[in-house]
């Protein structure tokens, strides 16, 4: 369940000694983020909301990935965003309790660093996808797999060559109960492979929270079944 993991965790500590408190300075709020346990798993998708110092509330939009239960002690979790102000990936901790109507207070909040990576969870995939180009070299729908995806981008491989900056709609089946996820995304990276194969690191762009959050599902449902195979 939801909570098993913690309640074990809980008991061995709370942060690592090496987070710094969050400077009030720089304040956070408002900012969408993903929390997720110590070791990588992702819990749910929020928004930072009244943030003071060192404690602020996650206002969760998107459902935890298992059944919850009463917590008996603060949960230590990782907490990510992208900052658009100062366009890095912030990276922090804190411990979390649950408040009513998919609210959780977070205390003892802390800046573990701020950088220029990737500010969101991926799920590393092996998927058949196709990528459509509408202008410029390359035009029309071509095959491809889809290695990884998150909320803000996703990585695919491709025989066809594409260019840093082209522009991709992207459509993927990540489960087969559920309708395609279309997604439009500009090419922000290019590897060449050898012998025909390219790799692409793509950003979505122009999704709405609508889109966000059906990706966000989708990634939820492909993690648990990755998990848990044999269901």
């Amino acid at each position: 369940m939801f909570f098993d993991f913690f309640r074990k965790r809980a008991s061995e500590g709370t942060l690592p000694a090496k987070a710094e408190p969050v400077q009030e300075a720089e304040c956070y709020s408002h900012m969408r983020v993903e929390v997720t346990t110590p070791d990588g798993r992702l819990l749910f998708v929020a928004k930072l909301m009244n943030h003071r110092g060192s404690s602020a509330e996650l206002h969760q939009y998107s459902e935890t990935e298992e059944a919850q239960e009463p917590a008996e002690e603060p949960i230590p979790v990782h907490i990510r965003g992208y900052h658009d102000h100062l366009r890095k990936a912030v990276y922090m901790e804190g411990l979390i309790s649950p408040l009513p109507k998919h609210i959780w207070q977070v205390e003892q909040l802390s800046v573990a660093r701020v950088g220029n990576d990737r500010a969101f969870f991926r799920l590393d995939t092996d998927t058949e996808a196709s990528v459509t180009k509408f202008m410029g070299r390359g035009t029309g729908e071509r095959p491809c797999r889809l290695l990884n995806i998150s909320v803000g981008g996703a990585g695919i491989s491709s025989d066809q060559q594409y260019w840093e900056g082209d522009k991709l709609l992207l459509t993927v089946k990540l489960m087969e109960d559920r309708d395609p996820s279309i997604m439009y995304c500009e090419v922000l990276r290019v590897i060449e492979r050898g012998e025909g194969k390219f790799e692409y690191g793509c950003k979505f762009l122009e999704l709405t929270e609508a889109d966000q959050e059906k990706i966000t599902q989708n990634i939820f449902a492909a993690q648990r079944k990755k998990r848990s195979p044999s269901k």
